[in-house]
């Protein structure tokens, strides 16, 4: 029967969505995070009569066809790259971005990956870092004796030098945009990184056109609803039990006939 099966995906499927949907909700203070959403397509179909074709007496054609669908299967799971709530922390060191772009994070490899989290900090050497120790690319290197940074909208940092008046510019912040952030890899730790679905990064100075601002002393928040997330996962586990539904059902259906074989 081929109702077993068919819910048998139905209920994989449904499952799939609640770990995407457990995993936003588990990420919904994370700095810079981007919900997840899965998405599905139907299998095959089983042609029971074909359309289009002549009918038994080849009188005329039959206008509509018998097809029979196998099930569900996982088609992508998409990071829905929304803009999250800027949160003030009055920090030097967090920034945000307001708008289009991504941070460049240099790995320990030397691999280039992207972020919108920009809760950074300074290493020993003063090299403006992430919380994990990676270096924001292109690198800036705050002086020990700094008593004031300033990151402008522009992405400019500025530091005040402890007996000097003048501020002295020491370096720029550079974004990057992708033709399709969907298609980017997460990897993990607030990182993504570059894939051919993803298309080539075109970098540029925040408020050139096509990229976003600088806002310092702010972070962006994560950008999951939490009552949209319920909402999802209550109808998630709602379709489940049908899908169980279904198995059942077809499992009655079949002992009816065993019994009646017997």
């Amino acid at each position: 029967m081929k109702a077993l099966a068919i819910a048998a995906t139905g209920m994989n499927a449904q499952q799939l969505n609640l770990e995407v949907i457990a995993n936003n909700i588990a990420n919904i203070n994370t700095t810079g995070f981007k919900r997840a959403r899965a998405e599905f397509t139907d299998l095959l179909y089983q042609a029971e009569r074909l359309e289009g074709v002549p009918n038994q007496g080849n009188q005329a054609i039959i206008p509509e066809g018998a097809h029979v669908g196998l099930g569900v299967k996982t088609a992508a799971i998409r990071a829905v790259h929304t803009q999250g709530a800027l949160a003030n922390t009055g920090s030097k060191y967090d920034v945000a971005i307001s708008g289009t772009g991504w941070f460049q994070i240099e790995g320990i490899d030397g691999q280039i990956r992207y972020s919108r989290a920009g809760s950074f900090n300074t290493n020993a050497e003063g090299q403006i870092v992430t919380v994990e120790g990676f270096t924001v690319s292109p690198v800036i290197t705050v002086p020990q004796d700094m008593v004031e940074l300033i990151v402008n909208k522009s992405g400019q940092v500025f530091a005040r030098i402890d007996g000097q008046e003048e501020l002295q510019e020491l370096g720029q912040l550079q974004l990057a945009t992708f033709a399709n952030e969907a298609g980017l890899k997460p990897v993990g730790d607030n990182l993504f990184e570059q894939t051919p679905a993803s298309g080539d990064p075109v970098t540029g100075v925040p408020g050139d056109p096509g990229f976003g601002t600088i806002m310092q002393g702010y972070l962006e928040n994560s950008n999951v609803d939490p009552v949209k997330e319920i909402t999802e996962m209550i109808s998630a586990q709602r379709a489940y039990e049908m899908n169980s539904k279904v198995i059942q059902a077809a499992d009655e259906m079949a002992s009816v006939v065993s019994r009646n074989l017997r």
